[in-house]
């Protein structure tokens, strides 16, 4: 496990490590975030940064960027999503996939994730091929209530 940084966490996270172990694929490379997921299934940022809940840090897969030997970043995101659904059917408890919406659902859906409590939302095109970091494809939505802004703030 890399971090987008260089540090190697594999030992800091071992429910996800296990999880990746039971993947019946072997070698594959996956983009996402280590999360704390509380007792509503929303994610508890500073859960996760106090480190006092290590040992509950599942994996929030977002996009798949190689399987089985092949460099899949070129390819559009929906074939990325198509080919990350089957490499984790069998959904090892650890790791689970973002849940990826289709169409323009825009105002509604920040509106709904401001009520769940999320911090953010991020949407990409459907058509690019994955890019490391911020790029023109994609942008992120703050919900303005969540606390976490607030110390951006």
């Amino acid at each position: 496990m890399i971090t987008r940084g260089g540090y190697n966490w594999t030992s800091r996270y071992p429910w996800i490590v296990e999880a990746a172990r039971k993947v019946r694929q072997k070698q594959f490379e996956l983009d996402g975030e280590a999360v704390v997921l509380g007792i509503d299934g929303i994610s508890d940022f500073n859960a996760l940064h106090s480190r006092k809940h290590d040992q509950e840090v599942q994996f929030c897969a977002i996009d798949i960027l190689a399987e089985g030997g092949e460099d899949l970043r070129m390819l559009a995101r929906s074939l990325r999503k198509t080919n990350l659904e089957p490499l984790l059917a069998r959904r090892p408890e650890g790791v689970f996939i973002n849940p990826f919406e289709r169409g323009e659902l825009g105002p509604d859906l920040f509106r709904a994730a401001c009520k769940l409590g999320l911090e953010r939302l991020v949407s990409k095109h459907r058509e690019q091929p994955y890019v490391a970091g911020r790029c023109k494809y994609w942008i992120k939505v703050k919900s303005r209530q969540h606390p976490a802004i607030e110390r951006e703030l």
